[in-house]
């Protein structure tokens, strides 16, 4: 990871340094930041500002904007873009997301660098398009069938959309595998002021460069520390195979060798395990002496500390843990939380998907509380002071 200084071209495409911006513009220009240079999706509420952004951006960056027939075509051709060697990425919303999974586990299977950005609405089904939810938590951990890890980061402001953005293309390319941007409604279309950066952190693509006989698409090599993939680049000197079959380290299909397929999945979920600590992210607020916590994420971990101010000042002691990535799921963090406080109550703004979570990493150890809203509305502060009090 490198501090990189960004073009005076790039900034002067993106306008003020201060903008008042929607969180789904913010994402466009965090993309554009990172170095996306191609965007391929499909128009559905409410992520299409992401899309109609990067439509306008791109262009004007030398990069390549098409809009595809639907959600899966638009995860198929982000996926040949990175191949190709560019960094690529799509936007949609639950309905669109649910039509890409099959997709997406492709891109786990051939560890294929790609951002998806999932601004989510109240479901199932078409649902509610313009009310925000927080239901597809656990379509994002699990949403694609089989054995695999996944990346998901999740902000709760304009900023953070921006930023969170650029992590997301470089976590993509370390890992060499889809990255997923879980996002509200609420924080997508919601406006704030938003500082565009001069300058960025980066991650390189790696690219192989040993000559074509010697070359490996997929090592396993277990003991290794680094176990990620380092994918050819299509038009380069090297030759891989790319297949969502069970495959050998050339890439070549094997599937019916129990060992290669074992051996496969081990390493896709190792090369993410092994690294935990430098992915997982969580926020602390008042907790050093706090008695009772608040565990949430997104737009409801704003109600949740704006609640912890409140009843700090009532004189009851606290505090609030928000997840910012919450896959892979920072379990040692929760634990350690559910060992020091009395009571944890999770706002969420579905029917308990992470409450579950919580509760399972918890083990017994304090007092477990949901606090659940369904249909596009937001837990208010004074509901979560009086699940606290």
């Amino acid at each position: 990871m490198t501090i990189q200084k960004v073009p005076e071209r790039i900034l002067a495409v993106l306008g003020e340094r201060n903008q008042f911006i929607m969180g789904n513009v913010a994402v466009a220009y965090g993309a554009i930041l990172a170095g996306c240079r191609f965007y391929g999706g499909y128009p559905i509420t409410p992520s299409t500002e992401i899309m109609e952004s990067m439509g306008r951006l791109l262009p004007r960056v030398d990069g390549v904007f098409i809009q595809m027939e639907d959600e899966i075509a638009s995860i198929a051709s982000v996926i040949g873009a990175s191949m190709g060697g560019m960094r690529s990425m799509t936007a949609t919303s639950g309905p669109g997301f649910s039509l890409m999974q099959e997709n997406i586990g492709y891109g786990c299977m051939t560890e294929t660098p790609t951002v998806i950005v999932n601004v989510m609405r109240s479901g199932p089904s078409t649902g509610q398009p313009t009310e925000p939810a927080q239901g597809d938590v656990m379509q994002a951990r699990w949403g694609t069938h089989g054995d695999h890890e996944i990346i998901t980061l999740y902000p709760s402001s304009c900023q953070e959309a921006l930023e969170m953005t650029i992590e997301a293309f470089n976590l993509a390319d370390m890992f060499s595998m889809p990255v997923i941007l879980l996002m509200d409604a609420e924080i997508g279309h919601m406006k704030e002021r938003v500082t565009i950066p001069d300058e960025v952190e980066r991650t390189e693509r790696r690219v192989e460069t040993i000559d074509t006989e010697s070359y490996v698409s997929y090592r396993q090599d277990f003991g290794h520390t680094d176990m990620c993939n380092v994918p050819d680049i299509f038009g380069t000197n090297t030759m891989g195979y790319h297949t969502g079959l069970t495959h050998d380290m050339r890439g070549v299909p094997v599937t019916c060798d129990v060992k290669v397929h074992e051996g496969l999945v081990r390493k896709l979920a190792m090369k993410v395990t092994n690294k935990m600590e430098g992915i997982q992210r969580t926020e602390d607020y008042m907790l050093e002496d706090a008695d009772r916590a608040i565990v949430s994420y997104g737009i409801t971990s704003r109600c949740g500390e704006w609640a912890v101010k409140l009843l700090r000042d009532e004189g009851i002691k606290a505090g609030h843990l928000r997840l910012r990535n919450i896959w892979p799921f920072p379990k040692d963090r929760v634990y350690e939380l559910a060992g020091q406080v009395d009571k944890i109550l999770v706002v969420e703004m579905n029917m308990g998907q992470m409450f579950h979570r919580v509760r399972q990493i918890a083990k017994g150890q304090c007092e477990m509380e949901l606090l659940s809203k369904v249909g596009g509305a937001i837990p208010t502060p004074a509901e979560i002071m009086e699940r606290m009090r």
